[in-house]
């Protein structure tokens, strides 16, 4: 059997750059980051000794605060002198070990930051040092206003303290990324310690999400897979593509009934959230199957053939990953984000690529484990919207907001079942695709009811069941 390449789009959760004017400046109590006990953030790379977490978990849904405190988020830390660093590849087939002295020498500026003003003034300072390249730069010192714009929006109590916190720690993040730059396997797993970059996008992401006006549509089905999945069964979501954040935004919704879901569901993932600097520290703490876009595929001539091979050593990682069973995988065949219409403003799931749904149902077919295809509908586009068109170059600016958001899951559909009638496997190959697509397209509808046209639980149908699992 001969299997073509994927070509999926990015699915990994990641930041948002957009130019905003604030002049509140919120001071924070001293950082227990900065205590003399504790010596600073590991690398990025991946650690040879493992060390225990002081805090893990994603904590409450909705209604518990919107950001750990201060004292949580630095419990995400271990000290760096206890650290081993092996460098990964995404085009080598096999890892190598290294150990870098990079963590002695990482600067403090945003670790020691205590306030609006210790953020900003630390950027332009590591940018004048030359730690920090100008573009680079320009975009945190965006980032943090409309960051700190979004989330105070939301209204939340000590949402200054928030900011900044949450800013201090992602911006150590991304310094440490351009010190010591990390590169992704054809599949990285998330790395949980001896810092749970897990743990700190859902920190990150958490004040963006207006859980009073979210919702999950048919939360059983979720249950359902999560027994599955541990009874050795493969389970691949096919759903649309909203933003960079929605991998985060599957978590945060399913953490109050089905955090396993969250902590254990394989993202198939583009270059650019794994190649943006401000990026990067984002999608470590996702599980990732690193892809080319097809939308991307062709940028650059002199590239097309590596990223074609880069593609297909995904596509047997994914391959041995399924035959081992008990595999949860997220792929938006759509090869990009959905964007909205342009007549009309509004948004719709983009398209399918059939090819890349046959070559997943075959994938699964031929795993040698029992498989499940599931339809699944993302709506979280306000939180971080993407650019009106695709953007070649890496660094797009990014607009960051507070919103409700929803997801939704119909039952399993059966390529047999909707495929009897087909006189010829194109046919068949259209009509599958063609059948998932509809399946997400109409529980988009009902988010979408519920969410923007205020409906809230009144917006359930015969076929979607929305409910507020975190309440």
């Amino acid at each position: 059997m001969t299997l073509m390449p994927l070509t999926f789009s990015s699915s990994a959760a990641t930041v948002a750059v957009a130019a905003a004017t604030v002049t509140s400046s919120a001071r924070v109590p001293v950082n227990p980051l900065v205590s003399p006990t504790v010596r600073g953030f590991v690398s990025f790379r991946l650690t040879a000794k493992k060390l225990p977490l002081r805090s893990r978990g994603s904590g409450g849904g909705g209604g518990r605060s919107s950001s750990l405190s201060v004292r949580a988020m630095s419990e995400l830390v271990q000290d760096k002198e206890s650290v081993v660093a092996a460098s990964t590849s995404f085009n080598d087939a096999e890892e190598t070990s290294n150990t870098t002295p990079s963590e002695l020498n990482h600067s403090r500026t945003f670790l020691d930051a205590r306030s609006e003003e210790d953020l900003i003034s630390g950027i332009r300072k590591e940018k004048e040092a030359g730690r920090l390249p100008a573009n680079v730069a320009s975009g945190m010192e965006e980032l943090y206003w409309n960051y700190k714009n979004a989330v105070l929006s939301s209204g939340a109590s000590r949402a200054d303290e928030t900011v900044i916190s949450n800013m201090s720690v992602a911006f150590d993040r991304m310094l440490l990324g351009v010190e010591d730059p990390y590169t992704f396997n054809p599949y990285h797993k998330a790395i949980r310690e001896p810092f749970d970059y897990y743990q700190f996008v859902h920190t990150y992401i958490r004040p963006l999400i207006d859980f009073k006006n979210s919702y999950v549509g048919n939360a059983s089905i979720f249950t359902e897979l999560e027994d599955k999945i541990r009874q050795g069964h493969n389970i691949v979501l096919i759903s649309n593509h909203q933003s960079e954040a929605d991998p985060a935004v599957i978590s945060l919704l399913l953490e109050a009934q089905c955090p396993y879901i969250g902590e254990n569901i394989k993202c198939v993932a583009g270059d650019r959230v794994i190649t943006d600097p401000l990026c990067k520290p984002f999608s470590m703490g996702r599980n990732l199957i690193c892809v080319y876009s097809k939308k991307h595929m062709n940028d650059d001539p002199e590239l097309v053939d590596m990223k074609r091979k880069a593609n297909t050593r995904s596509l047997k990682e994914m391959a041995t990953l399924l035959r081992s069973g008990s595999q949860l995988i997220w792929i938006a065949p759509s090869g990009g984000r959905d964007r909205p219409n342009p007549s009309t403003g509004e948004w719709f799931p983009a398209p399918f690529d059939s090819s890349s749904v046959d070559n997943m149902r075959r994938l699964v077919e031929h795993s040698g484990a029992p498989g499940h295809i599931y339809p699944m509908s993302l709506l979280c586009y306000d939180i971080m919207p993407p650019p009106p068109q695709v953007e070649k170059e890496i660094g797009e600016k990014r607009l960051v907001g507070y919103h409700g958001t929803g997801l939704s899951i119909a039952p399993e559909i059966s390529f047999a079942d909707v495929t009897s009638d087909c006189n010829n496997p194109n046919e068949a190959k259209e009509a599958y695709s063609q059948a998932l697509y509809n399946s997400v397209n109409e529980q988009y509808k009902t988010l979408n009811s519920a969410i923007h046209h205020r409906r809230g639980l009144e917006a359930s149908t015969s076929t979607v069941s929305l409910s507020q699992p975190w309440n």
